[in-house]
């Protein structure tokens, strides 16, 4: 924290909540591929209310474990997309409740920081029920090579997830950013995947799957070993905006239907990936991912119009790079030759942790904006800064209204999941009188895939100054 903060972080966020106006639609057009001006950061307009630099021990490793006891008397509850929500239940009962049955869940929600405005959020799977889980991850402070003091993320299993969150939700407006001093979450090293033992960031052991959580819920008659092997896919979310109070690391699918604002690293080398592109921000061109070095940092604004991923419980993403703006539905490159994901830049993990990294987002009476900077791969040290209206030429950004007032229900959809034994229906996945808080999110939210390290520091919350 700021030792001169001349106001109380209740009293800002309080204020900064009150002075928020109505969100309105754009009547603005823009053709694909064109970019939108974006503003500088205007760092006079806003006042630093919470800090959190890793300079003291923190509390997370140290604290004890707690069995989840699922269901919606769990603290961990979010919805029907839960690890054992109504909608998985519905579509792959009763497949879904034995493979629960064969695992435990255990959870850390431990508070740090300055009045405890940050909160851990630590889970790991126990597959002998044993009573305790099968890895350790954690959350600690250490030390860089010069003495420095930052937080280091430690995931050693794919099992498990850790993620950094504000203990309350953030306010109307607000500019939330961290710095990266060092990542291992997959991607090529000096050219390859294999590295340290490991492959695309996981340590080889047989049976790594995404058992038992997928898109349409469990497969049937299917054991651990006989799910995907997940070691082709690892990633990271660098900061990423969620529509409810508590995130927790949960089985991969259900984070699909809760983001905002995304600005993750997919670093993976399934099949699917290969046609997904990559921006050079130097040259304004898009290249193959299969040229990349797979530690890109997408820059993604989750439409909230178009709900067409992943057995409708994700959406259709919208892309703003320095190439161009995309959506997720076409395609892009030379003759069109990518599609799915495109990539904003390129990290360059072996300059940390002398060189750093700082992502940040904010919203203000108008939208949201993405800003990346540090020396991205082609470009070196830039900062890039993607601003996207909540409703921009008639297309939203998915659940931006943290009020009622601030939407009158135009986007609201039916929508049908479907899966080996059956379907679940959410009849209003997006009605008139809803309301949905933000919160940030720093780490891996998925209890099934992932695995590796990553050091950051300076979590910093600003919010206007008048």
């Amino acid at each position: 924290m700021n030792r001169r903060w001349k106001v109380t972080m209740a009293t800002a966020l309080a204020a900064a909540t009150a002075a928020a106006p109505v969100a309105v639609a754009s009547a603005d057009t823009k053709r694909a591929g064109a970019r939108t001006p974006v503003p500088a950061y205007p760092k006079g307009d806003w006042v630093l209310v919470a800090q959190e630099g890793f300079d003291r021990r923190l509390p997370v490793d140290g604290a004890a474990w707690r069995r989840d006891p699922l269901g919606k008397d769990s603290p961990w509850h979010v919805d029907q997309f839960d690890d054992d929500g109504d909608a998985f239940r519905a579509i792959s009962d009763p497949d879904l409740t034995r493979q629960l049955a064969t695992l435990d869940i255990y959870r850390k929600r431990v508070p740090f920081g300055r009045d405890g405005w940050l909160t851990a959020e630590v889970a790991a799977v126990d597959k002998d029920k044993d009573g305790r889980p099968d890895s350790q991850p954690g959350l600690s402070s250490v030390k860089l090579p010069d003495g420095e003091k930052v937080g280091l993320i430690s995931e050693p299993s794919w099992d498990a997830g850790v993620l950094i969150r504000p203990t309350r939700p953030l306010p109307a407006r607000y500019r939330v950013e961290v710095t990266l001093r060092g990542i291992d979450f997959g991607g090529k090293r000096d050219g390859g995947f294999e590295y340290d033992g490991k492959y695309n960031g996981y340590t080889q052991e047989p049976c790594k799957t995404g058992f038992p959580w997928t898109h349409r819920g469990a497969l049937p008659g299917k054991t651990r070993c006989e799910y995907g092997d997940v070691k082709n896919e690892n990633g990271f979310y660098y900061m990423t905006i969620l529509d409810h109070a508590n995130p927790a690391p949960h089985g991969n699918p259900g984070i699909h239907y809760r983001r905002k604002v995304i600005m993750d690293g997919y670093n993976s080398n399934a099949s699917w990936s290969q046609d997904n592109g990559i921006c050079n921000p130097k040259t304004g061109e898009i290249y193959s991912t299969v040229d990349g070095n797979f530690n890109g940092i997408n820059a993604i604004f989750p439409r909230g119009d178009m709900i067409t991923r992943t057995n409708n419980f994700g959406n259709e993403y919208y892309y703003k790079t320095a190439c161009g703006e995309y959506s997720g539905e076409g395609t892009w490159g030379p003759d069109g030759q990518y599609n799915d994901i495109l990539t904003s830049a390129e990290l360059q993990p072996e300059l940390l942790p002398k060189a750093k990294y700082t992502f940040a987002v904010e919203r203000d009476t108008s939208g949201y904006t993405i800003e990346m900077s540090g020396p991205f791969r082609h470009v070196g040290q830039t900062t890039l800064r993607f601003h996207h209206k909540f409703v921009e030429d008639g297309r939203p950004i998915w659940h931006y209204n943290q009020t009622p007032g601030e939407y009158d229900g135009r986007f609201d959809q039916k929508l049908t999941h479907t899966g080996a034994n059956g379907t679940s229906t959410t009849e209003h996945s997006w009605p008139a009188g809803s309301a949905y808080p933000d919160s940030f999110i720093i780490g891996d939210p998925h209890l099934n895939y992932y695995e590796g390290s990553a050091r950051i520091d300076d979590i910093r919350l600003y919010v206007p100054k008048n």
